[in-house]
């Protein structure tokens, strides 16, 4: 008796029609790395067209041109704008009406304490659970991408939008900072003077470094986003982790702890505008957001190829 003929097992469709046998195990087509690269593009482009992520990236971009605005009427009468010293963050705010290319780094540390995370929240959160709410999770899957496949292709479809959302920022500042603010050669915190050429291999520097610093939260919104169908429950509750560790990391009781919490190190971007750069919190950042990458990615996977897909 025939596979075809067995009792108890349904019959090929093929098999049922034409009378032949279907196709066995080792003809099913593996997918090729050009087959993974159109996937990820299709991903890449379902997620840069949809609404959510347009709107995202204009909050991210209008975010320095309010700060440049600021700055312009609060020194139009020749005072200073506020901000402390030491470097850290929004102090930089303080070089702005001299310099420009300062709004860069002021932006980016306006925003990497709350909108970009946010942003990389949403994204994250819903690569997921989207799908599943949406219903096309399964369709998804019944490509042949593989679970896996699926997982990582949605991953750095996240870090794609780190690294987008990171340039947004950046591009907006320098267009704003050139068009209110002088440019011109920048002092560095450390006291020395370096061109404007490299001031902006600086700041594309600073670029990078906040966007590698979102990997871990990327990570962390995809592992929330494989344990529900619900792609506003996982999204509110991602935004909901960063905002709780953000308020832990500023509890001088815990400051055993916070040396482990993904926000950190995140300000210590501003270390790249030293001479020499000082490279030591650079270094823990980045090592911190690899783990907590490594430590959540791998969450994902287990759930994800072990969850039962429903929708």
């Amino acid at each position: 008796m025939s596979r075809a003929e067995a009792p108890g097992e349904p019959m090929p469709k093929a098999a049922a029609t034409s009378g032949t046998p279907g196709p066995g195990p080792e003809a099913v087509r593996t997918p090729g790395p050009l087959w993974s690269l159109g996937l990820l593009r299709s991903e890449l482009v379902t997620t840069f067209r949809r609404w959510r992520t347009l709107a995202l990236l204009a909050v991210l971009a209008a975010v320095p041109v309010l700060v440049g605005i600021a700055v312009r009427i609060e020194t139009s009468d020749g005072s200073s704008p506020g901000g402390g010293g030491g470097g850290q963050g929004p102090a930089f705010i303080s070089q702005v009406s001299n310099n420009g290319l300062f709004l860069v780094f002021t932006a980016l540390a306006a925003t990497l304490p709350f909108f970009l995370p946010m942003a990389i929240g949403v994204v994250a959160g819903d690569a997921i659970a989207g799908e599943a709410s949406a219903g096309t999770l399964r369709y998804l899957l019944v490509a042949p991408a593989g679970r896996s496949r699926l997982l990582l292709t949605k991953y750095a479809t996240v870090i794609a939008f780190c690294l987008a959302a990171t340039l947004v920022v950046a591009v907006s500042a320098l267009a704003v900072g050139a068009l209110l603010f002088p440019v011109g050669d920048l002092i560095t915190i450390s006291g020395t003077r370096i061109s404007y050429t490299e001031g902006l291999g600086r700041a594309l520097l600073i670029a990078l470094v906040v966007a590698a610093s979102l990997v871990g939260v990327a990570a962390l919104g995809l592992f929330v986003s494989t344990l529900t169908g619900s792609g506003i429950a996982a999204m509110a509750t991602t935004v909901g982790l960063l905002i709780t560790v953000q308020i832990l990391d500023q509890i001088p009781q815990l400051d055993a702890l916070q040396p482990y919490f993904f926000s950190h190190y995140w300000l210590s971007f501003a270390d790249v505008m030293r001479e020499p750069v000082y490279w030591d919190d650079l270094v823990r950042n980045l090592g911190l957001q690899a783990l907590y990458a490594a430590v959540f990615g791998s969450a994902a996977w287990a759930r994800f190829t072990a969850k039962d897909i429903t929708s």
